[in-house]
């Protein structure tokens, strides 16, 4: 099997999010699930993807962490195709279909980005109770003051939110960049935190309203993640939530900088549509390879 290591959402190496990439061979079946995420703890990355050609343009994807298999990642979803490309497998122009355990999802692929389709945008709970709140900011290492999620600028009251678009996060305003900065989560009681909810992790963001970027981090310890730099699915969560919140607007592209404090800065583009009544989202970005090579398995 042909074994790649990606930097994702970035266009230098050891930027962005990095991914384990595994192209299985024509007509073969994947590995055991043991195997698999034996394979992605070996590999010590967020997410390992493994690919499984159906179609000239139809692929079935899988995405494992090193604990356990989840359904969608945005960031290995961008490798994959990227990698796709870049062994001639498809080409510019072609918009390809990615089976997944979220659904199936369109992928447009171009020379300089590659942007995906989310799965189907949903607000799934909503914490308004001031005790829960302020457990969960205590979690994440900061103090919750009522009103460090409010921003004048915004002119909006924004309230810790579950959100998926494919994998379910909970969407955590903070006031600034400074409080954004601060975060130290407790990983051993956000794991808990995250069983009780039922969710991947936390998704704790700001709104810059000078530069117009979203700043966000990231953090998974329930699934072997304690901070992530880059997240796809996380963002087009974020994108939904801030369009919900009026923030954001249809067919616009934002901008979402993200692993500043990981030293690995990213940028994820992303982008809100409405096809039909319905909100689809986007995300996008590009990567560059580190590694090519074979896995014996």
């Amino acid at each position: 099997m042909k074994l790649y290591i990606v930097d994702v959402f970035t266009e230098e190496c050891f930027g962005g999010n990095p991914a384990g990439i595994v192209i299985l061979p024509e007509g073969a079946g994947f590995p055991s699930d043991d195997v698999m995420v034996k394979t992605a703890a070996e590999l010590r990355y967020s997410e390992t993807a493994f690919i499984k050609r159906l179609g000239e343009k139809e692929f079935n994807i899988r995405y494992f962490t090193p604990a356990a298999e989840v359904e969608l990642c945005g960031h290995a979803t961008i490798g994959s195709f990227y990698v796709l490309l870049k062994e001639g497998l498809i080409k510019a122009g072609d918009v390809c279909v990615n089976h997944t355990l979220a659904g199936e999802l369109k992928v447009q692929v171009d020379n300089d980005a590659i942007l995906m389709d989310m799965a189907e945008p949903k607000e799934v709970g909503e914490m308004t109770e001031q005790a829960e709140i302020e457990a969960l900011y205590k979690v994440m290492g900061i103090s919750y003051l009522g009103n460090e999620d409010y921003n004048k600028d915004l002119n909006v009251k924004l309230i810790p939110k579950m959100v998926t678009t494919g994998l379910i996060d909970i969407m955590m305003p903070v006031k600034d960049e400074i409080e954004l900065d601060k975060i130290n989560p407790d990983f051993p009681a956000l794991t808990e935190l995250s069983k009780k909810y039922e969710v991947v992790g936390v998704h704790a963001f700001t709104v810059n309203t000078e530069d117009g970027c979203i700043h966000a981090r990231n953090f998974a310890p329930l699934y072997d993640i304690d901070e992530e730099a880059a997240t796809g699915t996380s963002n087009g969560a974020l994108t939904f939530y801030l369009y919900n919140m009026g923030i954001v607007k249809a067919n616009k592209l934002n901008n979402v900088i993200q692993g500043e404090k990981m030293l690995r800065p990213s940028k994820i583009s992303t982008k809100l549509l409405m096809e039909n009544g319905k909100p689809i989202v986007k995300v996008g970005g590009f990567a560059v390879t580190l590694v090519k090579g074979e896995i014996e398995i």
